[in-house]
Parts: C-alpha cells; sequence; structure tokens
C-alpha cells in the first residue's frame, strides 16, 4: 500500500495492483485445502488426510525401528520343544525332515482354550469368561520375516491360516477367528522370531460388525457388494493401486486409516477366507508379498501389523460380505484429536503414496 498528497494536500492511500505472480500465488493459496475429510465406503468412519502439513513420501522412511532381536540362542521359537512350547496343532515339513511351518497354542494364551463361555454379568454390565483358542504360527528361519519370502513359503502360511480356521471354527466356544501379524516391538510383537497369531473367539468385534453392516446396507441400497463395487474402481481407475494380479489386487485405500495403508483383496466376489482354493492362495501370495515388500522398502523396515477380516463363524449367512487383508504400518501415534472423536488423520495422500510404493517396486 502506498501513501500519496492530494491535490488539497490531504494523505490518501493508494491500493497496490499486486503483479500476476501475486495474484497467482495468492489464489493458489485460498483454492489448495488444507485438508480433506474422506469417509470409508463400507463404515461410514471419517479420516483426514492432512494436505496442508503433508509430508513428502521418502521421509517417511528416515524413521528408525526399534529393534528387539534377542538372536538365535535366546528365541523361544527357535526350538519350540525344547523351550516347553505346547504340542503342535500342525506342522510342515521339507523332503529332509526339517520342518517349515508349525501351530501350537500360545504358552500364555489371552484365552482359555476349549472352555464353555460362561455368564459373568456384574449389575447392568455384561460380561463373560474369555473362553476360546489363541495359537502361534511360527515359520522356521529366524531372520527370514515375511517381506523376504518366496511366494510358495507365503502362501504356506495362508494355508495354514485355511487349516486352523476350518478346525476351530465349528467349536462351540467360536463365533469369529481373527488371524494377524504384529512385525516389530511398536507393533506388539514381543518376540523377533517370524510368528502370526490366531485367536477363535466367541465374540464379533464391533469393527468388523460395522463392516458387516456397511456391506449389507450398501448391497440393500446399491444392489451390489461394496468391495467388489471398491475393488473394481480402484483396478479401472489405478491411481491408488500398489499391484495386482487377474485374481487378487493391493490399494491404498481412498480413505487411508494410515500413511501407507494397504488393502489385499479378491477380484471375485467372495465372503469367507477359509474357501480360498489351493491356486488361489499362490496368488494371494504373490500380490500381498509384492504389496508388503514395497512398504517395507519405502518406509525402511517400519513395524506394521496385518490383519484378515473375514465373515464370522457364527452360523449365520454373510452374502454381502467380502473378505480382505489390511496392512497397517504404524507411521504417526495417536494423539488428543484421534483419542477424543476416534478420527485418524494421515499426511500423505493414498494416491501418493501408491505412487511412492509403485515406484519402490520398478525401481527395487
Amino acid at each position: 500500500m502506498n501513501i500519496e498528497v492530494s491535490s488539497t494536500g490531504a494523505l490518501e492511500q493508494k491500493e497496490e495492483t499486486p503483479t500476476i505472480r501475486e495474484s497467482e500465488k495468492e489464489q493458489k493459496k485460498k483454492s489448495d485445502p488444507v485438508s480433506e475429510l474422506r469417509q470409508d465406503l463400507v463404515t461410514g468412519d471419517w479420516v483426514v488426510i492432512a494436505t496442508g502439513r503433508a509430508k513428502r513420501p521418502d521421509e517417511f522412511g528416515k524413521y528408525e525401528r526399534v529393534k528387539n532381536d534377542t538372536g538365535i540362542d535366546n528365541c523361544l521359537f527357535e526350538d519350540p520343544v525344547a523351550t516347553g512350547q505346547e504340542k503342535d496343532v500342525l506342522i510342515y515339513h521339507r523332503e529332509d525332515g526339517e520342518w517349515t511351518l508349525r501351530v501350537f497354542p500360545n504358552k500364555y494364551p489371552a484365552f482359555a482354550r476349549g472352555a464353555l463361555p460362561k455368564n459373568l454379568d456384574d449389575g447392568p454390565y455384561f460380561a463373560m469368561n474369555g473362553s476360546g483358542y489363541h495359537e502361534v504360527v511360527v515359520t522356521r528361519d529366524h531372520y527370514k520375516h515375511i517381506q523376504d519370502m518366496e511366494d510358495a513359503e507365503v502362501a504356506e502360511i495362508f494355508d495354514a491360516f485355511q487349516d486352523r480356521y476350518l478346525e476351530l471354527m465349528n467349536r462351540k466356544s467360536v463365533n469369529y477367528v481373527a488371524l494377524f501379524h504384529n512385525y516389530g516391538k511398536e507393533a506388539g510383537a514381543s518376540i523377533s522370531h517370524p510368528h502370526s497369531q490366531l485367536m477363535a473367539i466367541p465374540v464379533i468385534s464391533p469393527y468388523i460388525k460395522q463392516e458387516l453392516d456397511g456391506a449389507e446396507l450398501y448391497h440393500k441400497k446399491n444392489k451390489h457388494c461394496v468391495f467388489c463395487t471398491i475393488s473394481d474402481y480402484e483396478s479401472d481407475h489405478g491411481k491408488r493401486v500398489v499391484f495386482e494380479n487377474n485374481d487378487f489386487i493391493a490399494f491404498c485405500p481412498f480413505s487411508s486409516r494410515a500413511a501407507f495403508e494397504i488393502w489385499v483383496m479378491p477380484k471375485k466376489h467372495s465372503p469367507y477366507f477359509e474357501r480360498i482354493t489351493n491356486e488361489q492362495k499362490m496368488k494371494l501370495a504373490q500380490v500381498f508379498k509384492k504389496a508388503l515388500n514395497s512398504v517395507c522398502k519405502a518406509l525402511n523396515d517400519p513395524p506394521y501389523n496385518f490383519y484378515i477380516h473375514t465373515a464370522p463363524c457364527d452360523g449365520k449367512d454373510y452374502p454381502h460380505f467380502h473378505w480382505h487383508i489390511e496392512i497397517l504400518p504404524h507411521t504417526s501415534t495417536w494423539a488428543g484429536f484421534e483419542l477424543e472423536t476416534g478420527i485418524e488423520i494421515s499426511t500423505i495422500q493414498p494416491e501418493v503414496a501408491a505412487e511412492y510404493l509403485r515406484s519402490v517396486m520398478t525401481n527395487g
């Protein structure tokens, strides 16, 4: 703003005409959103994509994971029999007799094996005893994690998941089987040896219930599976796709709850993971391994969790559901806003994250 003297001697203020460059900058600043609120098409949950404070993709790789490997000599899973683990309920061997994968009950289970549900109500509060099954799925090589395995080795893990699921799904105390994997201390892995876990429990979690209800509601309104809609759209447009083959697709969800979150799902409608075929396991292993490996390369070996969401085994039919795997790298910590609202904040657009993951795969 300039101040000039008029012919009458009075001081007058004269507005400066902004330069074209300054005008464009201001216009861009006004038009660019500080963030986006995106809604999950299945559950209705909201997430914040904080574009105003977004990080460059390579910045996430500067994180240093806390290493908690105590080595083979002190590993409880290197020789489970010698360290007093429970008797195997499933074990796979190579032709030379060496084991490649084994499943046994958790030595310190979160649920009492084989117990029947019992009412433990307390006044207005509903409660029941923690009946169910808690098992550990351990692979042989102490230093070889899933992202480093061959496709056939990854397929063997899914085969073990399916085997134990089919064995436990009809037990009286079981209405849902949770299959999950923790990698890194920050993600809840207390033992560094590669292992996954299975918990067969009498209740269905609120999050699964949200997905079930959301899938049914969407189908009633649109006469189509919401997960198939998502899968078809992502495959057709490609901007959030990490990797895909003819049977499975891995993509960063439109409403990603965390930076570099990935979903892996079958392209053909399927509510029940336990009905997967041997051929599909190999196709799944290829896509899943590629997705997980890209995350680990892009983010410098981050802690992560993955879990399988499948229809419950409570005797009811869930034709509108569509099983899938969710991979969640640990790229941030919940703070006051997330804890108070339940709305998660991600500092990178899923489209940008997927593009970076694809480039890492190509250049790796």
